[in-house]
């Protein structure tokens, strides 16, 4: 992916030399798939840093903006943050979006609620992660969406490990975004 602007791809140059300067750890890793790993991207660590989380979010709204979506979000904890800075660079824009937050489960309490934030039914909706190895997690978080009445129209990650992950949600019908991947940081497929 290249950004459409030179503004958009200095942020992502620098959100990509953050990356390998801070995010990549080079080990024996498990990762929630369970599968094993030489490396691991720690995105959690860029997301919520404060020099990162600006450019994250103008990068990742360019990436949905032509989508037509009213709010973005995904499953807790990790597109969180994700979601917020999304929310946060497009608040001055033209079509601002909103966020929501899936939970794992429904609350237990209260109006017990799974999907939280902006009101997802009948509206188009982004689901955000910020690295996929499997797909799995998105799509729980599809699942949730859909039972809420949302129409989720695309799956779209900061990371892209190239693990099978677009495959999965391309093949529950939706499309597949992503705005660096593992040649962006010179790392091989695990």
């Amino acid at each position: 992916m290249t950004a459409r602007t030179p503004e958009l791809e200095a942020d992502r140059q620098a959100l990509i030399a953050l990356i390998k300067d801070e995010a990549v750890f080079h080990g024996d890793f498990t990762l929630s798939s369970g599968k094993k790993a030489t490396y691991y991207v720690d995105m959690r660590k860029l997301t919520l840093d404060h020099r990162a989380a600006p450019a994250i979010g103008r990068i990742m709204h360019d990436l949905v903006t032509d989508l037509d979506v009213v709010a973005v979000g995904g499953l807790t904890l990790g597109a969180d943050p994700i979601a917020n800075a999304v929310m946060h660079a497009s608040a001055g824009l033209d079509k601002p979006l909103d966020a929501f937050v899936v939970r794992k489960e429904p609350k237990d309490h209260g109006r017990g609620r799974q999907v939280e934030g902006a009101d997802v039914k009948g509206k188009r909706v982004v689901v955000l992660e910020d690295t996929s190895t499997t797909g799995q997690s998105a799509l729980k978080a599809v699942e949730a969406l859909r039972r809420e009445g949302a129409e989720v129209v695309a799956v779209a990650v900061i990371v892209d490990r190239k693990t099978g992950a677009q495959a999965a949600i391309e093949d529950a019908g939706l499309s597949w975004y992503a705005a660096i991947d593992l040649d962006d940081l010179g790392l091989a497929p695990q």
